[in-house]
């Protein structure tokens, strides 16, 4: 079965104030040092296994990757080719953001092999960027996504929606406009007030009320029918593409199907064991000096608990989860798969339904998708 590469660059020109992801403002930036550490650490990582296997798909997430130097990316791909080797049609992705500087590397990185960008371009509207503490501008952005769509076969943009006071003929419009730049996937993302942002703190403080549920809801709604009239239509909660054009490396998550992971704070599943790296550079640059790896976790995971986190997974997923495949992959019963009485109780409700032994989350049941998740899984099965 082929597997799956990250990698976590986790360096930004600035930290965005609802940003949650492991990512870090430094002022000087040593690639040498970065170069040899990562390396180090992916080939510890193929040590763990030696598959066979060759990668499907590379995703280099941060963070801003797009800051990283096209010499770094190239030695980064050489080592991965060179130890698990490529799938005849590798996807090999890369995350940026739409600023003149890291669009001015974009023909360096299509020529050492990335073949698909995905753009943190975020809002169309100028004062939204600001608000979101973007570094680019409206005109940035849209230069940056037809710069990437002429050198890189595939382009996906990212936008957030849900803001506070937006309205649906708001959203209706700058979704046509997003739609209209022609990307063949768009991962759309509600506005999410996480904790230990700057968003929380101005959200405590009353600086802004987030958008109150219903009218989320509505604009939830209004994305789905307009993503699917314009032939994008949702495969995942908040992801959108072309048929043929979903993100391959995504799909390797929410399919629970085995990838790894290197690089500050970056997550892996391989062969039942669950890794996760050190968080704080300096942390995993000093792990890999003194163990020749990065990694701060490493866990073996039992069976019910691979059964429980392919659940929560897959579901997010518009073509459901199989119950029957699950039950073959870690010998779980599909009673123990999901709640009889609550599977009944939310198929009436329309929010879930099932088509022989394959479990689908309904567009009605995707905007509550979590609280689903929490009555349809059986607790013991999400316990370790």
């Amino acid at each position: 079965m082929a597997r799956s590469l990250y990698i976590h660059w986790p360096f930004c020109l600035a930290k965005c104030p609802y940003c949650d992801f492991n990512s870090h403002v430094r002022e000087r930036t040593d690639m040498a040092e970065w170069e040899a550490a990562l390396l180090a650490d992916m080939r510890a990582e193929f040590a763990a296994t030696k598959s066979e296997e060759p990668l499907i798909s590379i995703f280099f997430g941060g963070g801003t990757p797009s800051l990283m130097p096209p010499a770094l990316v190239a030695s980064l791909l050489r080592e991965a080719e060179r130890l698990w080797g490529f799938s005849p049609d590798i996807e090999i992705t890369l995350e940026g953001n739409p600023s003149s500087v890291e669009a001015a590397n974009f023909a360096d990185l299509a020529n050492v092999g990335i073949n698909r960008v995905s753009l943190g371009v975020q809002s169309l509207r100028g004062d939204v960027l600001k608000f979101l503490g973007r570094l680019h501008g409206v005109e940035e952005a849209l230069k940056a996504t037809e710069t990437a769509q002429r050198l890189f076969d595939r382009v996906s943009i990212d936008l957030i929606y849900a803001r506070p006071d937006q309205t649906e003929d708001e959203w209706r419009q700058e979704l046509s406009e997003a739609l209209a730049l022609g990307t063949s996937h768009l991962s759309l993302y509600q506005l999410t007030i996480e904790p230990s942002t700057r968003f929380a703190t101005d959200v405590r403080r009353g600086v802004f009320d987030p958008l109150a549920d219903d009218p989320a809801a509505d604009l939830f709604a209004l994305t789905r029918e307009m993503t699917a009239a314009a032939g994008v239509p949702a495969y995942e909660i908040s992801n959108h593409a072309r048929p043929g054009e979903e993100s391959r490396h995504n799909l390797t998550y929410w399919r629970y199907r085995d990838y790894h992971g290197i690089g500050p704070g970056a997550h892996g599943r391989r062969g039942g064991v669950a890794t996760t790296r050190h968080k704080k550079p300096e942390n995993f640059l000093a792990a890999v000096t003194a163990q020749g790896d990065g990694i701060a976790e490493h866990r073996v995971l039992g069976l019910r608990e691979q059964a429980s986190e392919a659940m929560l997974m897959g579901l997010r997923l518009t073509e459901g989860v199989d119950l029957q495949d699950l039950k073959g992959r870690f010998g779980v019963e599909r009673a123990q798969l999901v709640e009889p009485a609550k599977l009944a109780l939310y198929g009436d409700l329309g929010l879930v339904r099932m088509e022989g032994e394959r479990l689908f989350v309904t567009d009605a049941g995707m905007p509550l998708l979590d609280a689903l998740l929490g009555e349809i899984v059986p607790a013991e099965l999400v316990s370790p």
